[in-house]
């Protein structure tokens, strides 16, 4: 207890065991810790130790420091900037879902159960598939894990085909996920003039020994994946599986995986009520069609609907729960010690509050704004607009080869004017040249838009 006796601090060590109260500490290295008799060299502590309201007074005016953007942030590439009503935050922040972990013992957490099932019907909904779980980390480890399920179904095949134009962040989780299991990760070439993927280089890559094809629509540089279907069918024809990852918002108005023929679906489910963050939380969407040998290799845990035993009322259930910390053991089919059940309600929430028509006209808004933008950009002198046959959603790669500056040159100095622009390319397509990923969603207004217009003029004319 802080600010108590001596006498009664003493009584305690004696009864832990402890001469000094820095023993309590002993765990922490010393090389790590920091003496008091330093303290004074020591600019954040201003020379002494702080009271708690000295040191947000500190913290406070350091954050003052921060730069305010004059409009919201230009950028996307997985995580996006959408209005989440107010509504939403009030409801997850009820004591009921608020301080709820995941259903160990369901019995008496049937409330969060069927929040949890409204999402999963939701959402099979949204993505025309059958079976969805609540649920995944992000899309990166959800796309990890169906990869990692594909193997297991499809036993003794070693191969998985991944996009070119699959989320750069998305495939480094992915590599960290199979690297221990012997696989060959093989990439498929994007169309350089139509922006989808290369299916002829897709039909000379798969194979007998491929389990599993994946793809991602819209993908990373924003092009529709006018192939889909097709794509599937040569996944199908060579007996490997077919995952998708999708960008919810999207499928407002773009046929969803189940309609494309996709086995497994995955996506972010942050875009539909969650803010980004700094980050997190996200929430990794997955699904499947139903088939037994999918069902039963299905990571994560699944809400089923029941009756009482006298059949008088309805009750929910976990049905599915094949986790390393459950029955399963050793032979769990995924490693995933927590879940994002809080999020899977933040999105429930949303989706319950738009319906299929606001769900469509948020689509139409994201894919107009952009357009707009597109229409705009490609007016200043020296900017290049990548256009590819193929249509593009929300976001699009912009080139600033001609305007004689770097990306590096461009993005510090929108920084200056109070713009943050989109995701630098050039470590991720060299190919693209000085380019930028800039995306665009319903919280950009036209006069946003314009004022990265004139913001740009300025930077490209020096």
């Amino acid at each position: 207890m802080p600010n108590s006796t001596r006498e009664y601090i003493e009584k305690i060590m004696k009864k832990l065991g402890i001469r000094d109260i820095e023993e309590l500490f002993n765990d922490i290295p010393g090389d790590m810790r920091i003496d008091r008799d330093v303290w004074d060299g020591l600019e954040i502590r201003l020379g002494r130790p702080l009271s708690e309201y000295e040191a947000w007074r500190y913290i406070d005016g350091r954050l003052s420091k921060n730069k305010k953007l004059k409009t919201p942030p230009f950028l996307g590439a997985g995580v996006y900037l959408h209005y989440v009503p107010a509504v939403v935050k009030h409801i997850i922040s009820r004591g009921e879902f608020l301080t709820a972990y995941t259903p160990y013992q369901p019995e008496i957490s049937t409330g969060l159960m069927q929040a949890l099932f409204e999402y999963q019907s939701l959402m099979a909904e949204l993505l025309d598939m059958d079976i969805v779980n609540a649920s995944m980390y992000d899309w990166g480890s959800a796309a990890a894990e169906a990869l990692l399920m594909a193997l297991r179904v499809k036993r003794g095949r070693r191969k998985i085909i991944v996009p070119e134009t699959m989320n750069p962040f998305h495939r480094r989780v992915v590599e960290a996920y199979l690297e221990p299991h012997d696989v060959v990760i093989e990439t498929v070439r994007y169309d350089r003039v139509s922006g989808g993927v290369d299916l002829e280089d897709l039909k000379e890559k798969i194979d007998g020994d491929t389990a599993a094809v994946y793809l991602q629509n819209p993908n990373f540089l924003g092009a529709i994946e006018a192939d889909a279907k097709e794509a599937g069918e040569i996944a199908h024809e060579k007996g490997a599986l077919y995952i998708m990852g999708v960008y919810p918002v999207s499928l407002g108005i773009l046929a969803p995986p189940g309609e494309l023929g996709a086995d497994i679906a995955v996506g972010e489910g942050q875009p539909l009520g969650l803010p980004p963050s700094f980050g997190g939380p996200l929430l990794g969407i997955f699904a499947i069609r139903y088939d037994r040998k999918l069902l039963r290799q299905m990571p994560g845990r699944l809400i089923g609907l029941t009756t009482t035993k006298d059949g008088s009322r309805r009750a929910f259930a976990m049905i599915l729960q094949t986790r390393e910390q459950h029955i399963r053991r050793a032979k769990a089919t995924s490693n995933i010690c927590t879940n994002e059940a809080l999020s899977a309600i933040a999105v429930a929430v949303y989706l319950s509050l738009l319906g299929p028509e606001g769900l469509r006209e948020l689509a139409k808004a994201n894919y107009y704004i952009a357009h707009y933008a597109s229409k705009k950009l490609s007016e200043i002198d020296g900017v290049d607009i990548i256009h590819f046959r193929y249509d593009f959603f929300n976001e699009f790669p912009v080139r600033f080869d001609k305007t004689g500056k770097n990306i590096t040159e461009i993005h510090r100095g929108l920084l200056d004017r109070g713009i943050h622009g989109g995701l630098m390319l050039k470590n991720y397509y060299p190919e693209l040249g000085e380019a930028a990923l800039y995306a665009f969603t319903e919280i950009h207004t036209k006069e946003d838009i314009d004022l990265l217009v004139e913001a740009l003029k300025e930077v490209v004319e020096g």
